[in-house]
């Protein structure tokens, strides 16, 4: 608590310090960054790393957006793909392969020109083992990528990568996706510069440090001019972005704050134009008193706790799914949230791309009991003491009380709740360390295969220890099914065995609730909450 405190009034006090040298004068940072297109925001958890290729999470892609672009873009109200570092592209009839075409004028933050060159060594680089990229599974979509990156094929030539010149790139498929254009526009799919990476260090290993001022070098509308863990992250302008002419913000300052509340506090202040979240103590006041400034906006995405099948007493199904059946989520999102949200009964939000998720994670307290009970535990004689792990933020304990409670209450169990600030848990999700961890899930692109692909054997996004050769061979044959509704009883099949074995126990589906000052222009709702900085602006 003192650290967050001391971060608090760190923020509170030295929230000017961005705007040294262009006119500082004693007002708030949000008046102030008004006048010089600065813009304030909080990030919620601190951030691990800014390479593209490790990064895991929202708070990466908040900052990472500012400073990488990919070959494709988005538009900033509906998120539809635009050109970005390529100008153009065509799909050949067969819908496997793509060609893009680069622009002349891309440029590096260093000045020196983006390759198609640079894409490729990019992609092999997250494809090799050794750097342990978590989301290496996105790329499995081209053709060979899988085989190269398990060590089935030690060529990377035969992976369906190309470039026949300085300025295109040709990726073919394993099989047509409608939605490829969109899985482009997730972070792994960004170009690093491998020189500026080979300078500091290996570029296959984890732990280079070249992602840090002096050293960063990216290709976004933004590059990085200070990062200080903990405090801020600060980007200004970049002078070589293709597309300068059309950014208005002279710059943006991230703050990471773990504690909701002094992010809203902050906020109250004048020190931020808008939050990552909201207490959600704070959610109606606002909603009385300020709703100007209160934002809830859809948000693809499902809040979930994962659980680690390798350990005792949780490698049972039935504890598993009684687990799940025990939890009330129509009270969390009624009673305690109070911002929207839905329960969730299974992993996958419903509407997405016609699909209709199985409800296979009610709640039905006498059956968990019985559950526990046939699983060897009744009323939770003999259970032992389990751990749930989130990372700190009061809106994540105070649903994780809630569950307790309800665990307590319905099936005699006792849990213990450990928090961790975001990078330990991160440490601790990666290792297996932990038997249950508060997680999130938010789309990467609008198709349930990017809900269920988490869950698949091979993928750096499972963390859970689960695998069910059955539920991959689902996915394979529906990535591989044109007819729609064909596709989606196989997702539906795949997902009823998901939510049957039960490694994970969905609670509620997103909003995003956040404050926000309405001088903040171009901040449209997305189902994804991606903002392109590159047409957000200040109003006076």
């Amino acid at each position: 608590m003192k650290s967050v405190l001391r971060r608090l009034s760190w923020l509170l006090t030295s929230g000017l310090w961005l705007l040294a040298g262009i006119g500082c004068r004693p007002e708030s940072a949000v008046q102030s960054g008004n006048k010089a297109q600065i813009l304030h925001r909080g990030l919620g958890p601190d951030i691990a790393d800014l390479d593209p290729a490790l990064a895991t999470g929202t708070s990466d892609y908040t900052v990472l957006s500012a400073l990488f672009e990919g070959l494709v873009a988005e538009d900033p109200v509906d998120l539809h793909p635009v050109p970005g570092v390529a100008e153009s592209w065509e799909m050949s009839g067969d819908g496997l392969t793509y060609t893009f075409h680069l622009r002349a004028n891309a440029r590096w933050s260093d000045g020196t020109p983006v390759t198609a060159t640079d894409f490729l060594v990019s992609w092999r680089r997250v494809l090799t083992p050794s750097l342990g990229a978590d989301n290496a599974s996105l790329l499995y979509i081209v053709q060979g990528a899988q085989s190269f990156h398990q060590g089935r094929v030690p060529d990377f030539a035969q992976v369906g990568f190309a470039a026949p010149d300085a300025r295109t790139v040709r990726i073919t498929l394993e099989h047509p996706a409608a939605y490829f254009l969109s899985l482009l526009q997730h972070w792994v799919w960004w170009p690093v510069n491998l020189a500026a990476l080979q300078k500091s260090g290996s570029a296959t290993l984890r732990g280079n440090p070249w992602a840090r001022p002096g050293t960063f070098v990216g290709n976004g509308p933004f590059t990085l001019k200070e990062w200080r863990p903990g405090q801020r992250i600060v980007v200004e302008k970049s002078a070589t972005y293709w597309d300068a002419s059309k950014v208005r913000l002279a710059g943006i300052c991230f703050y990471p704050i773990d504690d909701v509340n002094a992010e809203e506090r902050a906020f109250r202040a004048g020190q931020l134009h808008l939050t990552e979240a909201l207490p959600v103590a704070k959610i109606d006041p606002y909603r009385h008193d300020s709703p100007g400034l209160l934002r809830i906006d859809p948000y693809l995405g499902t809040y979930f706790y994962r659980i680690n099948v390798t350990r005792p007493f949780l490698n049972a199904t039935k504890v598993r799914q009684a687990l799940s059946l025990a939890v009330d989520r129509s009270a969390i999102v009624d009673k305690v949230l109070r911002g929207g949200q839905q329960p969730a009964t299974a992993f996958t939000p419903p509407g997405l791309a016609g699909y209709a998720p199985p409800s296979g994670a009610g709640t039905d307290f006498p059956r968990a009991r019985q559950l526990l009970a046939d699983a060897g535990y009744p009323g939770g004689l003999g259970a032992p003491v389990i751990e749930l792990l989130f990372n700190t933020s009061e809106n994540h304990r105070v649903v994780a009380e809630a569950i307790q409670e309800m665990w307590r209450r319905e099936l005699h169990l006792q849990v213990n709740l450990v928090n961790m600030e975001n990078k330990s848990v991160l440490d601790a999700r990666r290792t297996g360390s932990f038997q249950l961890l508060r997680s999130n899930w938010i789309a990467d692109y609008a198709d349930p295969v990017s809900f269920l692909s988490v869950w698949r054997g091979d993928s750096g996004n499972n963390y859970t220890g689960w695998s069910n050769p059955d539920y991959d061979g689902l996915l394979f044959q529906a990535a591989r099914t044109a007819d729609p509704v064909a596709r989606n009883a196989l997702f539906q099949k795949a997902e009823t065995l998901l939510l049957a074995e039960a490694p994970l126990i969905p609670v509620y589906y997103y909003t995003h609730v956040f404050a926000i000052q309405p001088s903040v222009q171009g901040w449209h709702p997305t189902l994804l909450d991606h903002h392109p900085y590159k047409t957000v602006w200040l109003k006076e």
